[in-house]
């Protein structure tokens, strides 16, 4: 995700040889936002037993291939969490995590992702209904349907008090102040209830998916949250379209479980990921961050690039072929120095070509194939796989929808990603209501249908296996 402040006229006129990355110790963190006003909007026990009751009103058809995660699990938290001093060591009793059928895909999304008010989500590029699309692709595609994706809820206060200071919880009761992150002036001269409601709550469901799909991951080995990857935003501020620091809220929820002792966060959204990387600065021992992104761009946080323990900077309109060397040898490293519990990946999509934000120049196909190395890493690479999850944060093209739903696509064929019940629940549906569709049983999940040319390797037409088998010859 990115700020569209900066004037991207400057491309023109700024090379890879006279921009130099900047030093880890030339900015310091700026100051955090102003505190006050009313109480935040809280969401109403009626809707999230409603939407409890959708995650489960279709019973389980299928084997146990696709595990069930347990509803209402409390998270104790082991250190005051209260930047702000109040005494946080009670354990809080979320509601985040639902009950999942074993029908259902461990991929997450509502409905109540997109954003929408009087046009105003215009005067940002970001498409602020790209999730939808995303889910529509699928669902056209004959891999999702309303029965089989997982429902989120919305992240109460006491959930994102888990990260978040009270101060800056306070400071988003100004609609200036979430006017500034979002990059859209007029916001500021909404009511604030209005900004909750339109705004804010939409982030906070995302943010609520994503909490949920770290432990859908942990339980069914890899989970996607079809919105999230606020990379931007820290305990104590946002930024960059980002208000809640989902990532940061996800590895702490599962570390405070128990879940897991140790993270790798995998981030290649083309804008550095300022956000997680100041909030675990104080814990590389337990979070490890890799982060690919053009150094040129948004956020130029030096101060938090003492954060990421694998930096790798890339110049204006880098390609396929020196972008998908680096994110596969640096993160063959990365493995190498560090063996996490899980992946937290933020495939942000702005690094395609012409995304006038992230200013690189990677092609769709390079995105799914960048995709399909870092899970082929994650599965293939090890005796025992690592469970990721995947959120799919900034993108600023109206395509990038369909290129998300298409790597999604090329991941479950290559059998990378996969839900034996969820298919064979589909299929059951399909032959009851006779219905057309693209085959969804498991073996046309991993087979390419008649005529389909074969997968080829990421810089030439020459065939492959697999990616990392490309990469290694």
């Amino acid at each position: 995700m990115g700020d569209t402040s900066e004037n991207t006229s400057k491309l023109d006129s700024q090379t890879a040889s006279n921009q130099a990355p900047v030093s880890q110790d030339d900015s310091k963190p700026t100051e955090r936002m102003q505190t006050l006003q009313e109480h935040l909007t809280q969401r109403t026990d009626e809707h999230n037993e409603e939407q409890s009751r959708q995650n489960t009103q279709e019973p389980s058809e299928a084997s146990a291939a696709c595990s069930s995660g347990q509803p209402n699990t409390k998270v104790q938290k082991t250190e005051p969490q209260d930047r702000d001093g109040a005494s946080s060591e009670q354990p809080h009793k979320t509601h985040l995590f639902v009950e999942v059928a074993d029908h259902q895909w461990p991929i997450v999304y509502s409905t109540e992702y997109n954003i929408g008010f009087l046009g105003m989500e215009k005067l940002h590029p970001f498409d602020s209904g790209k999730w939808g699309k995303v889910f529509q692709f699928l669902r056209e595609e004959g891999m999702l349907s309303e029965a089989t994706i997982v429902r989120p809820l919305e992240a109460t206060e006491a959930d994102l008090l888990v990260v978040h200071s009270s101060s800056y919880i306070n400071s988003l009761r100004w609609s200036i102040t979430v006017a500034g992150i979002t990059e859209v002036p007029p916001v500021a001269l909404l009511p604030n209830f209005v900004v909750q409601k339109k705004v804010l709550k939409p982030l906070r469901t995302q943010t609520g998916g994503t909490i949920l799909a770290a432990k859908l991951a942990m339980e069914r080995g890899w989970a996607i949250n079809v919105g999230g990857g606020f990379h931007h935003c820290s305990s104590d501020r946002g930024g960059g379209f980002c208000a809640y620091a989902d990532i940061t809220l996800s590895i702490k929820f599962l570390l405070e479980l128990g879940l897991i002792k140790k993270a790798m966060i995998v981030d290649l959204d083309a804008h550095q990921g300022n956000g997680h990387a100041r909030d675990f600065m104080d814990m590389m021992d337990k979070v490890y961050i890799m982060d690919v992104y053009n150094r040129n761009i948004y956020p130029h946080d030096g101060f938090a690039k003492r954060g990421i323990r694998r930096k790798v900077e890339l110049d204006f309109f880098t390609g396929d072929e020196e972008y998908l060397d680096k994110v596969y040898n640096h993160l063959k490293k990365a493995l190498e120095e560090f063996e996490p519990d899980i992946i937290v990946y933020n495939a942000g999509t702005d690094c395609l070509e012409g995304d006038p934000l992230g200013a690189l120049s990677i092609t769709a196909e390079g995105i799914k194939n960048r995709d399909q190395i870092v899970f082929e890493f994650a599965k293939k690479e090890r005796d025992k796989p690592i469970p990721v999850l995947m959120v799919t944060s900034g993108g600023y093209q109206r395509n990038n929808a369909r290129i998300i739903a298409d790597s999604i696509l090329n991941l479950r064929q290559k059998g990378l990603i996969g839900c034996q019940a969820a298919e064979e629940h589909q299929a059951k549906r399909k032959k009851k209501t006779g219905s057309s569709g693209s085959p969804s049983s498991p073996e046309s999940a991993t087979t390419p249908s008649s005529g389909a040319s074969s997968p080829t390797s990421p810089t030439s037409g020459e065939p492959r296996r697999g990616l990392l088998d490309w990469f290694k010859r």
